[in-house]
């Protein structure tokens, strides 16, 4: 076939880029085997699979703080884990996208798709390693399938409008592909899936939903933060530092955890060993391993709390200023005491878990914890009461504590109001709406990112719980709000006009293949003439 001398110096390009042929080749009938069509196939597949895990890479970013802790209990390494999951995920994408543009590029051109071999291993590398990312995540983080349902209601419009937009820009290489394929079956293959798939998201709208897409009369009020261990982008967790960060982001609640010392000092700590979050390692290195509760206050008072969140955690301390740098350095382990001032200060709720849950004397820390409460003057209504463990107990000692539940099951219900904490995947819009119906107070952890704050904001949550407060602080109102009928309008003008540029783009391959017809079929007639003179 012929090429335009404006093709001349592209598909040479390309062919030495997708084939690793730079010099002409003088070889006649090369042409596109079934071999290279099924790697074509395979390449596109890659492509795809590759551009599925990014979208889920970036969904579980939300999430990716409680994967560094799993991965910290695990290693011993306190590091941020996302940037060289994203630096890979994005590098395949990137591979398998520019040799995919490659092979449309030289099917245009009607050039051979003869893949190279180090492309080939390449991709079934990529292939195997995406797949290897797909099964540990489904093995230790099979929730983050949820996370990804939840953020189709946030990206599900637009996904459709990029999926048509996608499927219109293949048209013209579809077209191409199907005028030169010789036999029927391929051809007829071709065009039933492209054309199924286009169909199919052409409809595709019919299953998508969004609380976010409602009249902007109809939005809730916007969720309530609550700072998860104060603001731990800001200032070192659980510190006293940190919450009072988490005040001048306007958070209503401060959300951390409890531990009881040896001599029944109630302080703040998430992690059941001291290691991630203080200098213990340093200080009593033959203790480091042991519980936080087996520590008496004066050894605990001696742990640097702060200087660890400068050294690794979160992107947002490069931002911090000398003064906060400095005043991170000085930070120590905080009373419950000290930290139920502050909220007494600040007329905020306080809400904890108190850990170790399966410790032999929970009951004496739920006592303790329950009387340092009480001996602090905080408002009752202003502490949410979240452990399970001894809470008819608690109810009887402090009955205007507010009680926060994790399951409804354990409600008692006779009391009005009630208050939820639940993972943000364990519940649904619907049953977001379900509770507001029966005036429960519904607060969801750990949200993070806009995009899930705005779809739960939407939904109709409460109350929030995230990290990063000085980001949600910020937002006005959703990412994105739609009416129904706006939506719908986009809908069918989406469709309407990825139907006609498809239809334009055969109709015009068919056309120019038309205009080559006649002068061949011409020639045909006139040899056949003189060949039956000659034999007459």
């Amino acid at each position: 076939m012929a090429q335009s001398p404006s093709c001349c110096c592209c598909p040479g390009c390309a062919i030495g880029l997708y084939s690793c042929r730079w010099a002409k080749d003088k070889r006649k009938g090369l042409r596109t085997t079934k071999c290279d069509c099924a790697w074509f196939f395979f390449l596109f597949c890659a492509c795809l699979f590759a551009l599925v895990w990014l979208y889920l890479a970036l969904i579980i970013l939300n999430d990716f703080h409680n994967l560094n802790e799993f991965l910290f209990r695990r290693t011993q390494w306190w590091v941020d884990w996302s940037l060289p999951l994203l630096g890979v995920t994005v590098l395949l994408v990137t591979y398998s996208a520019l040799l995919l543009v490659l092979a449309l590029c030289l099917q245009l051109c009607g050039q051979p798709l003869k893949l190279h071999c180090v492309h080939k291993c390449l991709l079934i590398l990529t292939i195997l390693v995406v797949a290897a990312a797909f099964v540990s995540l489904n093995m230790k983080w099979p929730e983050q399938w949820q996370s990804a349902h939840i953020s189709l209601q946030a990206t599900g419009p637009f996904l459709h409008i990029g999926a048509v937009a996608g499927m219109t820009l293949l048209a013209w290489p579809v077209a191409d592909c199907s005028s030169r394929t010789r036999h029927a079956a391929p051809k007829v293959l071709l065009l039933l899936v492209y054309f199924g798939v286009t169909a199919a998201l052409y409809l595709a709208p019919l299953i998508i939903s969004s609380p976010c897409l409602m009249e902007e009369s109809q939005l809730p009020p916007k969720p309530v933060l609550a700072g998860h261990r104060g603001a731990p982008m800001l200032a070192p967790e659980n510190t006293l530092m940190s919450f009072r960060k988490s005040v001048g982001c306007d958070v209503r609640v401060f959300e951390t955890d409890v531990m009881v010392s040896a001599d029944g000092i109630p302080f703040l700590m998430h992690d059941e060993k001291l290691t991630r979050t203080t200098n213990v390692r340093e200080v009593f290195p033959a203790r480091a391993t042991m519980n936080g509760t087996a520590f008496n206050w004066t050894d605990l008072q001696q742990l640097d709390a702060g200087s660890w969140f400068l050294e690794k955690p979160f992107h947002s301390v490069q931002g911090l200023s000398s003064k906060d740098k400095g005043q991170a350095r000085t930070q120590k382990i905080p009373t419950l005491q000290q930290v139920l001032q502050e909220a007494k200060q600040h007329n905020v709720s306080i809400m904890f878990d108190l850990r170790p849950e399966n410790h032999t004397d929970y009951q004496s820390f739920v006592n303790v914890t329950v009387d340092t409460i009480l001996q602090s003057g905080i408002l009752p209504q202003l502490v949410l009461w979240l452990p399970d463990g001894f809470r008819e107990q608690v109810r009887r000692q402090a009955p205007g504590f507010q009680q926060i539940y994790g399951l409804k099951s354990s409600w008692n219900e006779t009391e009005s109001p009630l208050h939820v904490n639940l993972p943000y995947q364990d519940i649904s819009a619907q049953e977001i709406g379900r509770y507001r119906q029966d005036n429960v107070s519904v607060n969801l952890y750990v949200v993070n990112e806009p995009w899930l704050f705005s779809v739960l904001w939407c939904a109709g949550a409460s109350s929030v719980t995230t990290n990063a407060c000085q980001v949600l602080k910020e937002m006005k109102r959703p990412l994105w709000l739609l009416p129904r009928s706006t939506y719908l309008m986009v809908w069918i003008v989406t469709d309407c006009v990825s139907f006609l540029l498809i239809l334009s783009a055969f109709l015009l391959l068919q056309k120019c293949s038309r205009r080559k017809e006649p002068a061949g079929s011409k020639t045909d007639v006139l040899l056949t003439k003189i060949n039956s003179l000659m034999q007459e």
